[in-house]
């Protein structure tokens, strides 16, 4: 039997306060072929993360209705928010599941990039596996300067974009579409509102700090909930898992005397990733996907 090719592709739009925009933006996926799976805004981050997978060809019409939409409805010359962001349509990551591949994705990226470019006049850069200057491959990287200072990065010929003129949307900016394999967002919350405190904390945790392996971690200021945050992407959560860096924020915060709140997962998330975070405070012995009931029913519909 054929497996269906499917595609998760997981945007970022920077908007998360207004409701009526998000909503817009997000229906613009449902085209044939097309599931929406998920819609989390953030109004602290003044950002949403849309989900939805479906055929390949199917995601790719659906990516562009997307980023036709945000480019429409958000203006960046009036967005302020805690999260660094170059674009309306900030980033369009693109990840394999059932019956695709890393390369699928890249083929993919790259197609879409070449028209968000070429019919909305939004100049792209390809990052993570699409890119194809090893300098873009950090997301970080590509979005340095923000908004703000994409005028004078774009003019530098390192920083011209892969596909558009260099010269940002002036209401828009620019895009970075990328491929990538399933990331988890990762939040957790401190009882403070010491800013600093948040980003020593993320320097503790993110690799490329000396941290954790496969964490990028960042520190934000959450008014609207009185707190800090430290937000985390786990690119590899086999690696390190939710409860490693939870433990370690943890561990960080209490020496300054600060608790932690709680924390959240921002979209969708694989389920052995919570699994394995239970049997690590739980010290479950020998537990396995077998014991989870709605994982046994699934198995069972598909064979039956």
């Amino acid at each position: 039997m054929t497996l269906c090719q499917r595609v998760e592709c997981v945007p970022n739009i920077s908007e998360g306060r207004d409701a009526g925009v998000v909503r817009d933006v997000a229906q613009a996926v449902r085209v044939d072929g097309v599931a929406l799976l998920g819609v989390d805004s953030d109004p602290d981050h003044h950002r949403t993360v849309i989900s939805f997978a479906g055929s390949v060809e199917a995601v790719a019409r659906a990516a562009f209705a997307l980023a036709k939409q945000a480019v429409k409805r958000i203006d960046l010359n009036t967005h302020r928010g805690a999260h660094p962001r170059m674009g309306s349509l900030d980033v369009l990551p693109f990840v394999p599941l059932q019956g695709t591949t890393m390369d699928d994705c890249v083929a993919l990226a790259r197609q879409v990039g070449e028209r968000i470019a070429r019919e909305l006049r939004v100049p792209v850069y390809l990052y993570g596996e699409a890119a194809v200057r090893p300098e873009r491959r950090n997301l970080a990287a590509v979005r340095r300067g923000q908004f703000e200072g994409l005028t004078e990065k774009i003019k530098h010929p390192q920083w011209a974009p892969d596909f558009g003129d260099p010269v940002p949307h002036p209401t828009a900016g620019a895009t970075a579409v990328g491929a990538r394999a399933p990331l988890i967002a990762f939040n957790v919350n401190l009882d403070t509102e010491d800013l600093d405190l948040a980003r020593q904390i993320a320097k503790k945790v993110r690799y490329s700090s000396g941290g954790l392996p496969c964490v990028k971690a960042l520190g934000f200021a959450l008014p609207q909930r009185a707190c800090v945050q430290v937000s985390m992407n786990m690119t590899d959560y086999e690696r390190t898992g939710l409860h490693g860096a939870f433990g370690l924020i943890e561990q960080e915060a209490a020496r300054a005397g600060v608790g932690v709140l709680g924390s959240e997962i921002v979209g969708l998330t694989p389920q052995r990733a919570l699994l394995d975070s239970a049997q690590f405070y739980l010290k479950l012995n020998g537990f396995s996907q077998g014991q989870i009931l709605e994982h046994v029913l699934a198995e069972a519909e598909r064979d039956g």
